[in-house]
């Protein structure tokens, strides 16, 4: 394997492992109990810690598929009872497959009721497609995968109010908007019977300059922290038990540490391609312009070895 190609490949393991690290953090469910309360009008006002009780078992992370007909499992137990739930057998099935990155259902305080929420982690505003119409889609499917799992034949009912929460990370501005459906009357109003906030996407953006801690801006700012490229571990870690009195775990502190020396190693590892993409077109331009490769070595600080590579690799013709 050369070593372009060994080089993306470490790349993109350092990615995935960091992108795994990220969705590991943000589905702890005291972090969870913090976008809860920002982003759900049941929990506003309510106290992160006494949101935690709420959220139900343990959230799937990147294991529950977004493509139709795949969302839902579906076997008998013992006694031969049909037994309903997410998807979260099927990784190594149906791998390369889109996933949910965090899934999991909250119990409402009424106790009878449950919501399912959807956090979706990016590290940017996507540029290849709009990040409105991805969300569309994806609450669009935890409303449709609720059919024979929350909801079984016409019993539309039952369905489930679902969220769809987009982080966005190196936005210009922290935001937070709600989407949601609206009923405008054409003609003289009728009142259909039905739930129109069965339907939520939510998006956030958050900048790369952490806010003040103030209670506008709480939210944006434990995000901030946590996915921070520019904080060291240790400020991370204290902003998040200080400030916001969450619990460090062995694990979490873990996961703080290898998703902080993944993001150096990703930084450090751009940068030397940015460098190299730099030196080796220099390096061109001067050959092409009929310097010898002992000027082009001598005015690059590299060996005539290196240069001549190079030139070999990128125009086989001119060598």
């Amino acid at each position: 394997m050369n070593t372009e190609i060994a080089n993306a490949v470490n790349a993109a393991g350092d990615k995935a492992q960091y992108d795994t690290r990220v969705k590991r953090l943000l589905a702890q469910k005291s972090i969870l109990a913090h976008i809860l309360v920002k982003t759900i009008d049941e929990f506003k006002g309510m106290k992160p810690e006494d949101v935690v009780k709420y959220i139900e078992g343990e959230p799937s992370i990147s294991v529950v598929p977004v493509e139709p007909g795949l969302a839902n499992m579906e076997k008998t137990d013992a006694a031969g009872q049909r037994i309903v739930g997410l998807n979260t057998e099927n990784a190594e099935i149906n791998e390369g497959l889109v996933r949910f990155d965090i899934i999991f259902y909250v119990r409402m305080k009424n106790g009878l009721s449950q919501i399912i929420v959807n956090i979706e982690a990016q590290k940017d505003e996507p540029t290849e497609y709009k990040i409105l119409n991805r969300a569309i889609f994806y609450v669009s499917r935890l409303i449709s995968s609720q059919k024979e799992r929350d909801f079984v034949n016409t019993n539309y009912d039952d369905i489930k109010q679902v969220f769809s929460i987009w982080i966005c990370m190196n936005m210009d501005d922290n935001s937070l908007s709600h989407i949601h459906l609206t009923k405008d009357e054409m003609l003289k109003p009728c009142n259909w019977k039905g739930n129109l906030d069965l339907l939520n996407i939510v998006l956030i953006g958050i900048t790369n300059e952490i806010p003040e801690h103030d209670e506008k801006y709480e939210m944006h700012r434990l995000i901030g922290a946590l996915l921070s490229s520019e904080l060291k571990e240790q400020e991370k870690l204290d902003i998040i038990e200080h400030e916001y009195n969450i619990p460090i775990s062995q694990e979490f502190r873990e996961d703080v540490r290898i998703m902080c020396n993944l993001s150096t190693g990703i930084e450090e590892r751009a940068t030397e391609r940015a460098t190299e993409k730099t030196s080796e077109k220099f390096i061109l331009n001067m050959y092409k312009k009929g310097y010898t490769l002992d000027q082009i070595a001598d005015v690059a600080e590299t060996g005539v070895d290196e240069v001549e590579a190079i030139i070999k690799k990128k125009e086989p013709a001119m060598a």
